[in-house]
C-alpha cells in the first residue's frame, strides 16, 4: 500500500512538472514582430530573373552543340 501511494505520488508531481516545464511562451506582441515588406518581393524577382537568365542561355547552348 505505502509504494503504491509512492507510485502514485511520482506519476502525479511527473505530470505537473511536465506542464510546467514544457510550456511554451506567447506570440511576440506588435513592435517585436519583423517586417516582410518589398525587399523580399524584389528579391523575389531578382531570383526568378536569375533562372530565367540561366534557362535561355541553357537552351541556346543546347542550339549550338546539335
Amino acid at each position: 500500500m505505502k509504494h503504491t501511494l509512492y507510485i502514485l505520488f511520482a506519476i502525479l508531481v511527473v505530470v505537473i512538472f511536465n506542464d510546467i516545464v514544457i510550456a511554451q511562451p506567447g506570440l511576440p506582441t506588435a513592435p517585436s514582430q519583423a517586417p516582410i515588406d518589398g525587399g523580399l518581393g524584389l528579391l523575389a524577382a531578382a531570383g526568378g530573373a536569375y533562372a530565367y537568365k540561366k534557362l535561355r542561355d541553357r537552351k541556346k547552348q543546347d542550339d549550338i552543340e546539335i
